[in-house]
């Protein structure tokens, strides 16, 4: 596939290593011709200098015969424009845009082929911010991922001592969880190598592990391999930028929430946008502020500035001075696995995260979900299952009888959408009704037509022998 990405910043340049691990033929357009000279060394790729938005740029870097564009510059009416252009001048099938305006984002209408002809719009700074709400949710967890419309959670834990698997083999694990609840370890990482989750395999304490279960049942199946801490109450953000005030928007119905900012107009313009949130002025690397404004009882620190280094700093310095859990935005990769497990909890990589729902589109048909995992590293896949026992390689099989390439691990699958199953009650009994049955993948599951398939892989370069599996042959009809 010919792929043209406009914008060579953190999201284009994760796009691009993506896209171009997959053999697809990449170009990649910026400005900047030292990010572009950085991505050549890199990538086997194309490179071309100009501006995004203007038929000649788009010409030199071949939209004549792309088969897609991914606008992901730092500006909105950029990405639009060259959406558009890419339609109406190129016909170029396929246009997906990066945007942060609510404005947009709001009104598809403007979105539609009529106006500027966005097939799908990706707002990074929408999905971090869901993101770290899910962190909030569950405080104790490293990440937390879902699945199949809601109805799965993938979350990656510390193992820690004491924990009821820990030194035990994973198949203790059935005996431990009540007797209506399943789950599966999809993938353990060890020293930041992956280890085969068999049945025999023993948990060891600082193992990283990923379990899956039906949302229901999370919570009971993570109480098993890490600690739980108290409900996040209390929590300090520092960076009011777009990030910032979106988490706060979603989190201050709920929780107690105090937001710094340095700058004084931002800090004006929060205050009088949001109801419930303490906005303050001031540096979050500020030890004086930070014991000021009570740190030491803050149940959770968001460092969501602009700058990796001050969120670094900040994060250490609130966790020095009592702070029970921090987590920092950080930019650049190497950053952010250097201080994971140190000073901070948890290093964000933005790029890595937003890319997730913009792969699931790039590689629609089969792939309904995408979650890239230890910042790029393995990949957690929602595969739909199409075809019959004749066309298709998984359908009618049992897990053990496909030719799963080593590294892979089916962790469940979902069926039935239009099944209504009641998965828990309201404190005034009133059912909770989910829809879609949830199955817990083991060596002798059977694989249906429709059914959608989490499967997780501890290495990138096995989503495309995964994808492969999951083709229908020629005779399919």
């Amino acid at each position: 596939m010919k792929v043209i990405i406009l914008g060579a910043g953190q999201v284009g340049t994760s796009v691009a290593e993506s896209l171009v691990s997959e053999k697809n033929d990449i170009t990649v357009v910026d400005f900047d011709s030292g990010r572009l000279a950085y991505l050549q060394e890199r990538f086997d790729l194309r490179t071309v200098i100009g501006n995004a938005a203007t038929p000649s740029t788009l010409r030199r870097a071949g939209a004549e015969d792309a088969d897609m564009i991914i606008a992901v510059t730092q500006s909105d009416q950029s990405n639009l424009v060259a959406c558009k252009l890419a339609q109406s001048v190129f016909n170029v099938p396929t246009r997906i845009a990066r945007l942060r305006s609510e404005d947009f984002l709001q009104d598809e209408s403007l979105l539609s082929t009529d106006h500027f002809a966005v097939d799908f719009a990706l707002c990074p700074e929408q999905v971090i911010t869901d993101y770290i709400r899910r962190l909030v949710e569950f405080p104790e967890a490293l990440q937390v991922l879902s699945f199949a419309r809601g109805r799965v959670s993938l979350v990656a834990v510390r193992a820690y001592e004491g924990g009821a698997l820990v030194g035990k083999p994973i198949r203790a694990l059935r005996d431990l969880l009540p007797i209506e609840t399943d789950a599966r370890v999809a993938a353990i990482f060890r020293r930041d190598q992956p280890v085969a989750p068999e049945g025999d395999t023993v948990v060891e304490v600082g193992d990283e592990v990923f379990l899956l279960a039906a949302a229901e049942n999370i919570r009971p199946v993570l109480h098993q391999l890490r600690r739980m801490v108290n409900r996040v109450e209390r929590v300090m953000i520092a960076g009011g930028g777009n990030i910032g005030i979106r988490l706060a928007r979603v989190l201050e119905d709920h929780y107690e929430i105090k937001l710094l900012e340095s700058h004084r107009e931002r800090a004006e313009l929060l205050a009088n946008e949001l109801d419930d949130t303490l906005v303050l002025l001031g540096d979050a690397t500020d030890e004086e502020l930070l014991e000021q404004e009570n740190i030491s009882e803050m149940d959770l620190f968001l460092a969501l500035t602009n700058v990796d280094e001050d969120n670094i700093m900040a994060c250490s310095l609130a966790k020095r001075l009592g702070c029970k859990r921090v987590v920092a935005l950080v930019n650049r990769r190497a950053y952010a696995e250097m201080i994971e497990g140190g000073p901070v909890d948890i290093g964000i990589s933005p790029a890595q995260i937003s890319i997730s729902t913009l792969l699931a589109y790039v590689r629609h048909g089969d792939v309904a979900e995408v979650h890239s995992l230890r910042r790029g590293a393995a990949e957690a896949l929602e595969m739909v299952a199409h075809g019959d026992p004749k066309t298709s390689k998984v359908v009618g099989r049992r897990i053990d009888q496909v030719d799963w390439p080593k590294g892979v691990t089916v962790a469940a699958l979902v069926r039935n959408f239009d099944k209504p199953i009641v998965v828990g009650q309201t404190d005034d009994w009133t059912s909770i009704t989910r829809y879609g049955e949830v199955v817990i993948a083991h060596h002798n599951t059977v694989i249906e037509a429709g059914d959608h398939v989490i499967v997780f892989c501890t290495r990138k370069k096995l989503v495309k022998k995964v994808e492969a599996l999951f083709q229908v042959g020629f005779h399919f009809l």
